[in-house]
């Protein structure tokens, strides 16, 4: 029986290392049944799993190695693999296989430590840890940092609901944001993003800001807060407060417009989006005015907002044709996938508030941004930590891969 050999390599890591180490294994005739490599701050650590052939010296493709690891500074550790042992590694490969991205300001061993420790709790092994957030400097943070680290896990998830709640519950002690997914085929393959506009894109909620043009801002701010908690029907909240615009003129849509922030990261990440081709939308509950100005700024492909009645350069305290409420905002996701021939696994939704949550729920990957209590606990993922380019990382694209 051919025998199995585990072997690991580890020390100062240079060009040439991983050739010289395969060309003893093909003079043994050695065939490699896996392999892993990598590499922190110039140090290397090499594994290989390589089935011998009958006739094959053991103790002298061990002698080899171990002379070439001595010439090079490294440590080697090998050992037998039993052919039982193999068989199970096989039949582990059917096992599903999780992604939970954690992102920070900056990554502590705290945080490893007790993510790590949820994992070991839920019985998940830990086979791939990979940082896809740029390096960072010593001392004090640059402003808005970005650390992430992502670990691929593996094994039977008894209980998914609790793994989730406990990822969940550690978040929120721990200051970061942990995300959850599945590793498939359609991770990787995501090909249409579809964002809310008010408190997502942009740093504002519009119709609070026109309520404070028109002097009612607490009467509106009140009804706002209450629908986006879920406490009130969107739709009839939202009539309630453009009502309470009347008489606002035209000018003043102008005035609000000029100081409307765009959210952190919102640029970068749509930029990249566009690079990679990716469609775009937003499906926002506010009004065309803004939704249209944003759509020039940013290159966004589709617009659906609410369109706000004016008359002889005054608002009507009216809106014209059908609100987009939560109902309309998950029918017009399917209707752009539909119409761009994109699978509902292949969408991203992005939102903040209670409206959000039917199209975050239709999308294959429903992100919670900075959103309301409620929303973040119905959600699939939640990102509070950092700006929305963290949803790249939710994509395993690295920072090495995006241009700024």
């Amino acid at each position: 029986m051919n025998q199995i050999l585990l072997m690991t390599l580890s020390g100062p890591d240079r060009p040439g290392i991983t050739t010289a180490v395969t060309a003893v294994l093909a003079r043994h005739n050695g065939n490699v049944l896996d392999i892993g490599q990598a590499v922190i701050h110039s140090t290397l650590s090499l594994g290989l799993l390589v089935e011998l052939p009958p006739g094959c010296d053991a103790a002298d493709l061990r002698d080899a190695l171990q002379s070439f690891a001595d010439e090079q500074g490294l440590s080697l550790r090998s050992e037998n693999v039993a052919p039982a042992a193999y068989g199970e590694w096989v039949e582990a490969q059917g096992r599903a296989r999780y992604i939970i991205t954690l992102l920070a300001r900056k990554i502590t061993a705290e945080q490893v430590s007790q993510v790590s420790a949820v994992f070991a709790g839920h019985g998940l092994g830990i086979d791939g840890i990979t940082r896809l957030s740029g390096r960072l400097p010593l001392g004090e943070l640059p402003p808005l940092s970005k650390a992430c680290v992502e670990f691929s896990v593996r094994g039977p998830l008894a209980d998914p609901e609790a793994f989730r709640s406990d990822l969940l519950e550690l978040a929120a002690s721990l200051d970061v944001d942990l995300a959850l997914q599945q590793d498939n085929m359609f991770r990787r393959n995501r090909r249409l993003v579809a964002f809310d506009m008010d408190s997502t894109l942009i740093e504002a909620e519009v119709i609070d800001e026109l309520a404070l043009e028109a002097g009612v801002g607490e009467q509106v701010a009140e009804i706002t807060e209450r629908a986006m908690r879920g406490e009130l029907d969107f739709s009839e909240s939202f009539r309630a407060r453009v009502a309470l615009l009347q008489g606002l003129p035209e000018e003043a849509l102008e005035r609000i417009s000029a100081r409307l922030r765009i959210t952190e990261g919102a640029e970068h990440l749509i930029s990249t989006l566009r690079r990679l081709g990716y469609r775009t939308a937003i499906l926002s509950g506010g009004f065309t005015y803004f939704a249209h100005q944003l759509q020039q700024r940013l290159g966004i492909d589709y617009v659906y907002a609410n369109d706000l009645d004016i008359v002889d350069g005054r608002v009507t305290g009216k809106v014209t044709g059908n609100i987009v409420d939560g109902r309309r905002k998950a029918e017009l996701l399917r209707e752009i996938a539909a119409r761009e021939g994109i699978d509902l696994q292949q969408v991203i939704a992005v939102g903040d508030g209670a409206n959000d949550l039917p199209m975050l729920s239709v999308a294959g990957l429903g992100v919670a941004f900075r959103a309301k209590p409620l929303v973040k606990q119905r959600a699939e993922q939640s990102i509070s930590t950092l700006g929305l380019d963290a949803i790249l990382y939710l994509l395993g694209i690295s920072d090495r891969y995006q241009q700024h």
